[in-house]
């Protein structure tokens, strides 16, 4: 078992839920010995794609399939410019295949190999969203019914108009189109949400939200002022990682804790804030910045400073990659919460191995590897789709373009 080699480095989009995902599939010259990883950049898959099937599949082929770090690195470097989420998904999804192989020739589960596990169930949180207050009350009532204790939550897609209903913009004459949204109005309405939740709720209930970058630090301030009184589990992405020194004028003016860094790519975008202990979580999207290798490091380095994970777990990752991120959640001891966006009937189909979940946690089993497969029969039957870019053209009430 010395001279296992890489064979081979596929890569396949299917759509099971109308969201495309990146699988890769890492064969090696053990007959029968595979392993899986998820290289999911849902908006740019087709250049994903590309990177590994004419990149990194004729680059890989006969490499040893041992030297995971040594692999990762020179993948990491062989493009010279580095760091951007196309390539580190590509580079991604090898690396979790590598590591899935790596468990499977130890007969170990990944979270065994890592050390073993920290704690026996991984604690999630979920989303609330809805057209209206009501709505999303139902919405949050349905998630605690199915034992959940920590909810996120929203009305409407950060704060934009549902179908020009909630927010009433007006715009210059010939504005382009886009998906516009008022920063005031939206601050307003988040603090009519949460005082309803908590009204109805009360305080047991952990709750989150998500600013999605969408407003200025003036406005920031003013916003995490008034959610104060309302004891957030969390306040995400107050920031664009562009303003991440702004964190620290931020962290001086309010108690709330906060969590960043679902956009970082670049380890220069997370060093100063979580050395200066600025921030309470740190949400990478794990396959954005390169895989399980990084992702670990990253993890040792926050518990150095007491900062804890709350990786990245929209609807926009398979299960392949929501697996990765919890045998992580598993093995280390600076475990904050895990987001997670469910498994649908049609993912369990093509994806033979997702946790189990009950009343909040999730169980991983306790298989060789990340313990899930991939069926790429099955996988046929969702084809790519053409998706809807539209929430990800977001414009402020003048017309100006603003980050999504």
């Amino acid at each position: 078992m010395n001279n296992i080699t890489i064979r081979r480095v596929k890569s396949f989009v299917t759509a099971p839920n109308g969201i495309n995902l990146v699988v890769v599939k890492v064969e090696t010259s053990e007959p029968g010995l595979v392993g899986y990883g998820c290289a999911t950049f849902t908006w740019r898959y087709k250049a994903v794609k590309t990177a590994i099937d004419e990149y990194l599949d004729p680059m890989l082929q006969g490499k040893s399939v041992h030297n995971i770090e040594d692999l990762w690195q020179t993948m990491m470097g062989s493009s010279y410019w580095r760091n951007g989420p196309v390539l580190n998904n590509a580079i991604s999804g090898v690396d979790e295949a590598l590591w899935d192989i790596k468990g499977k020739l130890a007969n170990m589960p990944l979270y065994d190999l890592l050390g073993g596990k920290s704690r026996e169930g991984i604690e999630l949180y979920r989303h609330a969203d809805g057209n209206s207050i009501e709505e999303v009350k139902e919405n949050v009532h349905a998630l605690i019914e199915e034992g959940y204790r920590h909810i996120r939550c929203h009305m409407g897609t950060y704060g934009g108009n549902f179908n020009g209903k909630r927010q009433r913009i007006i715009k210059p004459v010939n504005a382009p189109k886009g998906a516009y949204y008022h920063p005031h109005k939206y601050m307003n309405s988040v603090i009519k949400l949460l005082e309803n939740i908590r009204t109805d709720f009360g305080n047991d209930l952990e709750i989150m939200h998500d600013v999605h970058e969408r407003l200025s630090l003036a406005d920031t301030l003013t916003f995490v002022k008034e959610l104060e009184q309302f004891k957030l589990f969390f306040l995400e992405d107050s920031l664009p990682p562009e303003q991440c020194d702004f964190f620290k004028i931020l962290r001086e003016h309010t108690v709330t804790p906060l969590a960043m860094g679902e956009l970082f790519t670049n380890p220069v975008e997370w060093k100063n804030i979580i050395q200066n202990q600025l921030i309470n979580y740190i949400r990478v999207h794990i396959s954005s910045i390169g895989g399980i290798t990084p992702a670990k490091k990253l993890a040792t380095f926050c518990e150095l400073y007491g900062i804890k994970t709350a990786w990245h777990g929209p609807n926009d990752l398979s299960p392949i990659g929501a697996v990765a991120q919890m045998h992580l959640d598993l093995n280390i001891n600076n475990f904050g919460i895990q987001e997670f966006a469910g498994f649908s009937e049609a993912e369990k189909e093509i994806f033979d191995g997702c946790p189990k979940i009950e009343n909040g946690y999730a169980y991983l089993n306790d298989k060789p590897g990340l313990g899930i497969s991939f069926n790429e029969e099955k996988a046929k039957k969702y084809p790519p789709v053409e998706m809807d870019f539209s929430w990800l053209f977001s414009r402020l009430p003048d017309g100006t373009a603003t980050r999504p």
